[in-house]
């Protein structure tokens, strides 16, 4: 669930792992959230009173970082001096995640454990990987790359208003999280840079994250969303007209292209008016399921939401029809 402030966009850079050796799967009997960086951040927010210089970061967080930290650091985290700044803006936010909120993350394994048991039983060939759980500059809550998923603490802590509330989220992104890992990248083909492929990778994960869990990975996007969906497939089909061939990460701010995209992608914190964010998640799984509801072989259909071999078949068959 590629929460960044810009858009919840699942990039795995294979640039970000070179020479860095894939972590061993995880045990789903034994699996745990690895918290040693977010653990390490605590410590030196604490010891500087909330206010810790990029050097102390550097040295002390960035420097000994996990194999997690370093997929999460490029393009959310970016350097000690951005990270300082942005602790340095928001310090009870902060001190909110690290006082709050990781304790309760910390007691979460249960629920991990139900959701790796539950992919293992779904898809018992795929390995299940690591879990990270670091701190960024309040851009990202989740990414995933080679054999881990990588989770922000700070902007899962901003999501929650309960500590209930925050449970759910963080086994909403275990789920999330997990299926990326498991997906074929789309920059080999290029399916994650065109609207389609974007909905659909996203719409994927929710899909099996929602079959695994047993709930609706946004209940609220769901509620909003399910009496307009006529509506909103209307619109869908008039943006996947104006963004074809233009990619996601050449779209032209103000263009309509780029309206088009940021419509349904990437708009956290910048819904349009009156809309959740991210409504291509909601799209794409719903593509999916009127997709999967038609074949047969439905563990067959699963591993072909992985690996996505004609985005507009899927469509074809997915694709909404007016009562």
């Amino acid at each position: 669930m590629r929460i960044m402030l810009a858009g919840l966009l699942w990039i795995t850079a294979p640039s970000l792992v070179v020479a860095q050796t894939v972590p061993p799967a995880a045990n789903p009997l034994t699996v745990s959230v690895e918290t040693t960086d977010a653990d390490r951040f605590a410590a030196i927010f604490n010891s500087a009173n909330g206010l810790p210089t990029a050097k102390q970061l550097q040295l002390g967080y960035l420097d000994r970082g996990s194999y997690g930290l370093r997929i999460f650091t490029p393009d959310r985290i970016i350097d000690a001096q951005h990270l300082a700044d942005a602790v340095a803006k928001k310090e009870k936010f902060y001190r909110k995640a690290i006082n709050t909120c990781l304790p309760i993350i910390k007691n979460t394994t249960d629920e991990l454990r139900a959701t790796y048991l539950a992919f293992l039983g779904l898809l018992p060939e795929q390995p299940l990987p690591r879990i990270y759980l670091v701190v960024g500059a309040d851009t990202s809550g989740g990414t995933a790359g080679p054999g881990a998923q990588v989770l922000g603490l700070e902007t899962l802590c901003g999501l929650a208003d309960t500590p209930e509330k925050l449970r759910e989220i963080v086994r909403a992104f275990y789920a999330h999280e997990a299926v990326h890992t498991f997906q074929s990248d789309p920059s080999i083909n290029g399916l994650g840079e065109n609207l389609l492929g974007n909905v659909l990778i996203e719409g994927a994960a929710d899909f099996i994250a929602t079959l695994v869990t047993g709930r609706q990975i946004d209940p609220a996007r769901a509620t909003w969303a399910a009496p307009r969906e006529a509506e909103l497939w209307r619109q869908f089909k008039a943006d996947l007209t104006i963004t074809r061939g233009t990619e996601w990460s050449k779209r032209r701010f103000g263009t309509p292209a780029a309206t088009g995209f940021d419509r349904w992608i990437g708009n956290y914190g910048s819904a349009p008016q009156g809309w959740p964010s991210e409504m291509g998640y909601w799209i794409g799984q719903r593509i999916w399921q009127r997709w999967y509801d038609r074949q047969p072989d439905k563990r067959a259909a699963i591993r072909e939401m992985l690996t996505l071999k004609s985005p507009t078949a899927i469509l074809a068959g997915g694709g909404f029809e007016d009562p």
